[in-house]
């Protein structure tokens, strides 16, 4: 599923591999950033089910995965029950912060963090990161900011690209770890 990425800084095998903690945004990460929203405030969100195999695969692995949204969202609680995440953090803009908060609580440094975002509130959260990814649909100023853009767009499978590094990293695949 990986396909061609815009690398803006070099990025090793090894460093996927010291990934412990994968952390999201979610709109326009693991969505296209589209929310449907009905008169009585229900709102419906679209996610990738490619995204999902994906994350349910590093949990195999024993990897870390949150989820640090700017907004509250009963659909992304119920993705996030779904996936089995570790970690929901929503109502929260302070990315930054938050990111470096629940890597000192797990205990990983900076370099076994990974944090995909998509818009200017997630920079600093990327910054942070030991490997912050950005997707093409993402803000200029945070693709900029980003050590690797992935090839497919939030939403349609940008997160399984970063999901099968990880696991190419540990001689894994979603084939191998799905059928187990």
């Amino acid at each position: 599923m990986t396909s061609a990425s815009s690398k803006f800084k070099s990025v090793s095998m090894e460093d996927w591999q010291k990934i412990k903690l994968l952390a999201l945004d979610v709109d326009g990460v693991l969505t296209d950033g589209t929310i449907f929203m009905g008169a009585d405030r229900m709102e419906l969100k679209r996610f990738s089910v490619l995204d999902g195999l994906g994350l349910v695969c590093l949990k195999k692995l024993g990897i870390e995965l949150a989820i640090i949204s700017g907004r509250l969202s009963p659909a992304t609680k119920s993705r996030a029950e779904e996936l089995q995440f570790d970690h929901v953090v929503q109502s929260r803009k302070d990315k930054g912060s938050v990111l470096k908060e629940l890597s000192a609580d797990l205990g990983f440094s900076a370099d076994q963090v990974c944090y995909v975002g998509d818009d200017v509130i997630d920079i600093p959260a990327i910054e942070f990161a030991g490997m912050g990814i950005a997707v093409p649909n993402a803000m200029p100023a945070t693709k900029k900011a980003a050590d690797w853009i992935t090839g497919n767009p939030g939403g349609k499978g940008a997160v399984r690209e970063v999901c099968d590094r990880i696991l190419e990293s540990r001689n894994e695949s979603v084939l191998s770890l799905s059928t187990t």
